[in-house]
């Protein structure tokens, strides 16, 4: 059976076991869904050894009624992952953050655009959690879905920048059917706002410029943080029924 591992004692007896093995780390909030299990599956692939860990990062919300109402199923978040894994770590909040925060990463640049505009805070969050795992797991690879995608180049920036000698895996975005990325947020959306929600990407991917997507998002009833371009990617996050959603598409040639 798959050990949920809270206590970071155990969990340490529990990797020095596994000297000589190649790790995977899929590192999460929980609240599986099917992009998870792609992350999961992938690394199950590559390394010898899978651990997903579940935490709910307090440290990244800069909205405390986003973080209450973060969803948190970690039994259902058991069930699915255990086909893939070899150890699932799910510290409590006083054992990641022993200083109260008073340690913490920054990034001065890419952190301040978009998603950190908007979140003050929030990739500080992030780059100091990921940080914590990566030194506690110490994996060979590390698994993150590029629906995130300035969490995926602001982490990979931080394991070039400190030394750190694992792999930064990118995983394409997984999508419904209809075209929505997958997200954990997705089952707080009503049915009826759920079917607008597809209007999202479907506009990112077709508006000419960002200034066309963000009038047809707003037409749409999404209130819009923002949309830009920037590497040959459209970004964009809206909010809907108070629902924050993010998301990105790849350019077409001749679109910067």
């Amino acid at each position: 059976m798959t050990a949920v591992i809270s206590d970071i004692a155990k969990w340490r007896a529990q990797r020095a076991g596994w000297q000589g093995a190649s790790i995977g780390l899929v590192p999460t909030m929980g609240a599986l869904h099917a992009g998870h299990e792609a992350l999961l599956a992938r690394a199950r692939r590559e390394n010898d050894r899978v651990v997903l860990s579940v935490f709910v990062n307090p440290t990244q919300f800069n909205d405390p009624t986003d973080l209450e109402r973060y969803p948190r199923t970690l039994d259902e978040d058991v069930a699915r992952a255990r086909p893939y894994v070899d150890a699932i770590v799910a510290p409590p909040a006083e054992a990641m953050y022993r200083d109260h925060y008073r340690y913490r990463v920054s990034e001065n640049q890419l952190s301040r655009r978009w998603e950190g505009e908007h979140r003050p805070g929030h990739f500080d969050g992030v780059l100091t959690v990921v940080l914590k795992l990566l030194n506690l797991v110490q994996p060979s690879r590390a698994y993150f879905g590029e629906k995130d995608w300035q969490q995926l180049e602001l982490v990979r920036g931080m394991v070039d920048a400190f030394l750190l000698p694992v792999e930064i895996v990118a995983c394409a975005t997984v999508r419904d059917a209809d075209g929505l990325a997958l997200s954990s947020r997705n089952r707080r959306l009503s049915p009826e706002a759920r079917a607008r929600a597809v209007d999202f990407p479907r506009i990112l991917q077709t508006a000419a410029d960002p200034s066309v997507a963000t009038t047809a998002l707003r037409a749409k009833g999404f209130e819009v943080d923002y949309v830009d371009d920037h590497d040959g990617v459209r970004l964009g996050a809206v909010r809907l029924e108070s629902v924050r959603l993010i998301d990105n598409v790849k350019l077409r040639e001749g679109r910067s």
